[in-house]
């Protein structure tokens, strides 16, 4: 356990907190209007190794050669020059802190961090974080890493959860969730939509997956993996054999197709790490999915009858509606898709070069 503390002043900053791993979805814009939810668990921080918000560069002022060291091998709109390893938490675990009026960028809805730190430590006024709370944005505070430092706690050394624990223990992620805007007149106005947790997960995913298929058709297991990536896979990927085969696989889901090319595996919750089989198939291409996404694709929970409590009569079963599903067809999500098919070396393929420069086009196309 860790706290955080101003490098100016030594004033705790933060409540006792626990490292996990950096969410997929920590950047995601997602909608437009929406009301995101806290992106992080209290008690819980993560790291961000990339440099992250002001000052940024477009692209034109960015030196190729820079870019590749940096882990970028294509075009982007803007390349940030702030310094890496911002720490994110959720809001509530935040002390001693003030808001800075005069750096409120946003203000749509709510704050976005724009014009760099809009907290200061309450003891010194040095500005420590980032508040972010603006529409169709996660809601969360940045500690800035030249701004603050980790001071341990508690001395105790707790291991990360074992894979078979984190199986019998862990939260899958639904595939659908209400979703809620802003600012209307009758109150908060929510309809029934694909996660937007499951959207970033896809399209971090799909980036893999094409990247993995070599320019050649892909197929993933029926069912619900199918609805999230057959439909961009297909529209994607050329048709006609030799087709490369996706399958599902990590804890309780071993390896049993010899002919994998492509598997679909979870990532760990608290330390990043991508979940590997033994034997031959430790050579196949992983795709990463948070483990929650993993874990109810390889588990879906089935909607069951509820025993009734209270007034009904023994015996009598409570039979509640599955949740309303979207209306629309899965749309991976387009912003982290290009974020992580930039950062793959494969993305020089002249072929997967074309995919990213029309991308625009594709989510005309409801792909993204």
């Amino acid at each position: 356990m860790f706290a955080f503390v101003c490098v100016g002043c030594g004033a705790r900053l933060t409540t006792p907190l626990s490292q996990v791993a950096l969410p997929v979805h920590a950047h995601q814009k997602y909608g437009n209007g929406i009301q995101l939810p806290v992106l992080m668990e209290s008690g819980s921080f993560a790291v961000d190794p990339e440099p992250w918000g002001p000052p940024w560069r477009t692209w034109e002022e960015t030196d190729h050669n820079e870019a590749v060291a940096r882990g970028i091998y294509a075009p982007v709109h803007a390349l940030s020059d702030g310094a890496p390893g911002a720490i994110v938490i959720a809001p509530g675990d935040a002390r001693g802190t003030l808001l800075i009026p005069e750096k409120g960028g946003g203000y749509c809805c709510g704050l976005d961090g724009a014009d760099g730190p809009n907290m200061a430590c309450e003891a010194c006024g040095l500005p420590v974080a980032s508040r972010i709370d603006d529409c169709s944005l996660w809601q969360a505070v940045w500690l800035a890493p030249n701004a603050v430092r980790r001071c341990p706690v508690d001395d105790a050394d707790a291991a990360p959860l074992s894979w078979a624990e984190l199986t019998a223990k862990g939260k899958g992620t639904p595939p659908f969730e209400p979703i809620v805007t802003w600012g209307s007149r009758l109150g908060p106005n929510h309809w029934w939509s694909w996660s937007p947790q499951r959207e970033a997960a896809a399209g971090r995913a799909l980036a893999h997956l094409l990247a993995a298929s070599g320019g050649r058709p892909v197929t993933v297991p029926d069912g619900l993996i199918a609805e999230v990536f057959q439909r961009a896979l297909d529209a994607l990927l050329p048709a006609g054999p030799p087709t490369r085969r996706a399958v599902l696989a990590g804890p309780g889901r071993p390896v049993t197709d010899a002919d994998a090319d492509i598997l679909l595996v979870p990532t760990h919750p608290q330390t990043g790490e991508t979940w590997t089989p033994v034997g031959p198939a430790a050579a196949v291409y992983p795709v990463p999915l948070p483990f929650g996404v993993w874990l109810w694709l390889a588990f879906p929970e089935p909607h069951l009858l509820v025993p009734a409590s209270g007034g009904m009569p023994d015996g009598v079963l409570r039979d509640d509606p599955p949740a309303p599903r979207p209306p629309n067809l899965f749309r991976a999500d387009a912003g982290v898709f290009q974020h992580t098919l930039v950062r793959l070396p494969a993305v020089r393929s002249p072929w997967l070069r074309e995919i990213l420069e029309n991308l625009t086009q594709h989510m005309r196309a409801r792909f993204f």
